[in-house]
């Protein structure tokens, strides 16, 4: 069943919008500093930090994929329909999350499946120990 063409402009420009300010909280840090200090515990904070904005900069990087491909879709005719089952995405579900692959079905059934594939690289591990 495929989703209806109405309302598309407004996830459009919903999702140029994100697409915007990811780009612009991207460049903003450029320039992650690697600041180096003679304590110790300064390093080790410095450090931490500088983790923390690697995980920023990733989370931000792939959810601005995610957009940049909802827009793709917008544009080919496919947004709005679950790329597992092509059933038609909530209404509901796009208005929280407009870069959604999966109707909420799928995308539970895709969790749960990485979340076990997960569980079952980390089991030799855990009785390694």
């Amino acid at each position: 069943m495929k989703a209806a063409n109405t309302g598309m402009g407004g996830f459009q420009e919903i999702l140029e919008r994100k697409e915007a300010e990811l780009v612009r909280v991207l460049r903003e840090r450029d320039g992650i500093a690697i600041e180096k200090s003679a304590d110790q515990m300064d390093e080790i904070q410095f450090a931490s930090e500088r983790d923390l904005e690697l995980r920023n900069v990733d989370r931000d990087s792939a959810l601005l994929r995610e957009v940049r491909a909802a827009l793709r879709r917008i544009h080919d005719g496919s947004f709005g329909n679950c790329i597992e089952c092509d059933w038609a995405i909530n209404p509901k579900r796009l208005a929280a999350v407009p870069w959604a692959l999966r109707c909420i079905e799928c995308q539970e059934a895709a969790d749960s499946d990485g979340r076990q594939r997960t569980e079952s690289v980390r089991a030799p591990l855990i009785h390694a120990a």
